[in-house]
């Protein structure tokens, strides 16, 4: 089987997802994945409603700088608590799985 049939027959990322578990490094990259996207969702979720930044940290009772770093998509210590208020902040909620 050539490498392009395999590639075809497989989920997109699939070896990489593989190449990242080989590196010991999956769950890291998982982690940090999760938390660009729920920065950019909030982001987003701002931008369509134009709420400012202060708007949105008045709303949460904190900071602008406090906010920042909850939107950071680099920053990981944010809790679940925080991101589940700020989600309730902008109309959405935060769901919580496992696969």
């Amino acid at each position: 089987m050539s490498k392009n049939s395999e590639l075809e027959a497989g989920k997109p990322g699939q070896f990489f997802d593989e190449f990242l578990k080989e590196q010991g490094t999956y769950e890291e990259a998982a982690e940090h994945a999760i938390k660009r996207v729920i920065a950019f969702q909030l982001a987003e979720a701002m931008k369509a409603q134009g709420m400012t930044k202060m708007a949105m940290a008045a709303r949460l009772n904190t900071s602008r700088s406090q906010l920042n770093r909850l939107l950071d998509p680099d920053n990981g210590n944010v809790t679940l608590a925080t991101l589940a208020r700020a989600a309730k902040a902008v109309g959405r909620s935060l769901r919580l799985e496992l696969v």
